[in-house]
């Protein structure tokens, strides 16, 4: 197998800046939903766990992402709204986060089977 190259460092610091700002913008609009519109704060969401699917997650990581990916997402349809009081921000947050990680873990897996269907 080839040796893999290292990625830019400038190239690291977006995917880790991307992964960061993703999460953040996830729980403060989780918890202020009016403060933008839908559409927009899904469309962000989307580019930054695009980028970091891209950047962010190697061939070795790949496995341990999907894993902790597909719990996220499974969280994320657990019904947390009926309950009292913060149900309805930490179900918001985590349909965030959701939106975030779901183009991430796509890309990631591509990527693996990729990987997979290439080895001779």
């Amino acid at each position: 197998m080839a040796a893999r190259r290292k990625a830019p460092a400038s190239t690291l610091k977006v995917g880790e800046w991307a992964f960061l700002v993703g999460v953040l913008l996830a729980i403060v609009l989780g918890l202020f939903p009016q403060a933008l519109a839908a559409t927009t704060v899904t469309a962000v969401l989307v580019v930054l766990g695009i980028i970091v699917g891209l950047v962010n997650i190697v061939a070795k990581e790949s496995h341990n992402f999907l894993l902790a990916a597909v719990a996220l997402l499974v969280a994320g349809t657990a019904g947390y709204g009926v309950l009292p009081g913060l149900g309805n921000y930490f179900a918001a947050i985590l349909t965030n986060i959701s939106t975030f990680v779901s183009p991430a873990a796509v890309i990631v897996a591509l990527k693996a089977v990729y990987e997979l269907a290439r080895k001779p």
